[in-house]
């Protein structure tokens, strides 16, 4: 999960230096920045980013606390005291000294009395982007050995480092003239100082690896090189095609690395599930999570208060609204308490082991492996880009009506999420399926960038397909996503039977099958009744293995037994000599965790 916050003059260069430089602990007045990091137990920040070569600075190198004070606090060359200094002794004057160490327009402009918006009183800095694995990976973090952990951390860094590659490379962009008239690509890149954290904020500190990404807001101009400022709307437009490409990769990464499977969970009934790593103890995630679950108490108070006063559920932009809210509301003080993260894992582990015994807590790699192999034997990760553009344009025409194509490229990445459940997908992949979606799917709505679905490229103007298919992107009992999933299995399910008529040599008209109201082309969730959210396939554990493994064994003994009484019958009546029986049958072949499945019928994979 990323979510974005400005930083900003005054409060919020503050809270820079008070509380994210330092592990959103205390620093006492008068601490130096490092020794406030050795204190919290967290690693110094590092720079990131391929515009730090126009600033005289290198990938990896430590942020000192001139440097962010001048950069990120000031909006000036972070080597500003040694320029500064040479150009006075040039003879220059103090105040063309100072304004030649400004990358591009002074924050006291702002202030100034030149300035009438009042927006532009309190400029933007920076961009704080925080980066959050999925809940498991949190788990799984804290209560592992400390090979897990590093692992853990190198694939947080790994797709964190990636995605802010894709945001310098295809979303930041630098706005000049007038109110920001001109955009285009920045010339060199991003600057960005990166700090990693190890617990949440609630009262009880909880694990939550996460990182900060300081983004800073001065780059350069693709025609002329003079510094400007980013623009802000560009970058949390592309915030959620940002989140789902994160958590892609994190995915991707501990899968090759560890071998381990994701599973969907859904949080909140009948909205967008989450993946999570098979195999771990779902109550331990609402033992890591106390702040979620203050959060969702508040939430839930704050939406029935703002469905009784507007008269319907709030949509997508409204809910985001209200979740902040609530997240204001519950945020409790800092832990003043100091502790290294050794000792923080040892505390988590102990508390972990209290509330659900040491075997819980000391089985968990053991466990996620057993649920990769049952995954990997059932799902087959394969892409079929034709099925996932029906799926994703389904989606989001449900979900949003009018959309663009971010929109398009955040459910694509989704629809990976789901299908590969962390095995590798080709480059490039998400970006064809959106291209598939707007070649074929989508025709333009309000003469702008938006688009909507094109209803009659997904299914024909059939009396008996349209009755099918319209009632579902209609207001109905049933949540907004599941209309949208209701509305991409029906379609499907049509290409499926498409696909099969042109098999069999039929040739109906392309893209004309009616789709049965009844049809579904997954089975129904599965509801499990717990506080922390529903499965949407079965949980796959050591006892599901277990059970499968007893079922498939049993099954074997009473088809050798059956085979055994025929052969028998078979000699008794032609006067053949019985064999003797084998002392020892053959064991049956278990397939090894991240191995590709023998064909055949499976689930969650598209063929």
């Amino acid at each position: 999960m990323i979510s974005m916050s400005p930083v900003r003059p005054g409060a919020g260069v503050r809270y820079l230096f008070r509380g994210v430089m330092v592990g959103d602990g205390h620093r006492a007045v008068g601490t130096s920045l490092r020794d406030a990091q050795d204190e919290a137990g967290v690693p110094p920040g590092v720079w990131k980013g391929r515009g730090l070569a126009a600033l005289g600075l290198k990938a990896g190198d430590v942020v000192t606390e001139r440097q962010a004070e001048l950069l990120l606090g000031e909006g000036r060359h972070p080597d500003a005291d040694r320029i500064e200094r040479e150009l006075l002794a040039q003879g220059e004057s103090p105040a063309r000294a100072r304004r030649a160490t400004v990358l591009g327009r002074p924050i006291e402009h702002n202030q100034s009395a030149e300035t009438d918006k009042a927006k532009e009183r309190t400029p933007w800095l920076a961009f704080d982007l925080v980066f959050r694995p999925p809940p498991t990976a949190h788990v799984a973090w804290a209560l592992m050995d400390e090979t897990h952990r590093r692992v853990l951390e190198l694939c947080d860094g790994i797709a964190r480092d990636k995605t802010l590659a894709w945001i310098e490379e295809s979303v930041a962009e630098i706005r000049w003239k007038a109110g920001g008239k001109e955009r285009g690509r920045v010339k060199d890149g991003l600057v960005v100082a990166v700090f990693r954290h190890y617990e949440s904020r609630a009262t009880e500190s909880r694990p939550l690896l996460h990182s900060h990404a300081v983004v800073s807001v001065r780059a350069r101009r693709p025609h002329d090189g003079k510094w400007g400022n980013l623009s802000a709307d560009s970058l949390m437009t592309h915030i959620v095609a940002a989140d789902s490409l994160y958590t892609l990769l994190f995915m991707e990464e501990v899968t090759a690395r560890l071998g381990w499977a994701w599973e969907p969970r859904e949080v909140t009934p009948g909205r967008r599930p989450v993946m999570d790593i098979a195999g771990i103890d779902r109550r331990l995630i609402g033992w890591q999570s106390t702040r979620r679950q203050q959060i969702e108490d508040a939430l839930s108070v704050i939406t029935a208060q703002y469905e009784e006063r507007q008269g319907h559920e709030p949509g997508e932009k409204a809910g985001y609204a209200l979740a902040c809210q609530a997240a204001d509301q519950t945020r409790s003080p800092k832990r003043t308490e100091l502790l290294s993260l050794t000792e923080l894992r040892t505390r988590w582990r102990e508390s972990a082991i209290r509330a659900f015994g040491a075997c819980t807590v000391y089985r968990l790699a053991e466990r996620a492996r057993a649920a990769a192999a049952a995954v990997w034997a059932r799902v087959r990760p394969v892409v079929d880009v034709a099925l996932a553009a029906v799926d994703v344009v389904a989606v989001v025409y449900v979900m949003r009506g009018a959309f663009a194509d971010h929109h398009l490229l955040a459910e694509a990445r989704r629809h990976l999420s789901y299908v590969l459940r962390g095995r590798r997908h080709e480059p490039g992949l998400d970006e064809r399926i959106v291209q598939t979606v707007l070649d074929d799917y989508t025709r333009p709505v309000g003469g702008g960038r938006r688009m909507t679905a094109d209803l009659r490229a997904l299914y024909p103007s059939d009396t008996e397909d349209q009755a099918v298919l319209r009632p579902l992107t209609r207001r109905r009992t049933a949540t907004q996503y599941e209309r949208a999933r209701l509305a991409a299995d029906a379609l499907a399910a049509r290409v499926h039977a498409v696909r099969r008529a042109e098999r069999l040599g039929s040739r109906p008209r392309p893209y004309a099958v009616a789709v049965p109201a009844a049809s579904r082309s997954r089975p129904r969730p599965f509801r499990d009744g717990r506080k922390d959210g529903r499965v949407l396939e079965p949980e796959t554990g050591v006892d599901t293995v277990d059970r499968t493994r007893q079922t498939l064994e049993a099954a074997a003994a009473q088809v050798a037994a059956t085979l055994q009484d025929s052969r028998r019958a078979r000699e008794a009546a032609h006067g053949l000599r019985p064999q003797p029986t084998p002392a020892t049958a053959p064991q049956p072949h278990t397939q090894q965790p991240g191995t590709q499945p023998a064909p055949g019928r499976t689930t969650g994979g598209v063929t």
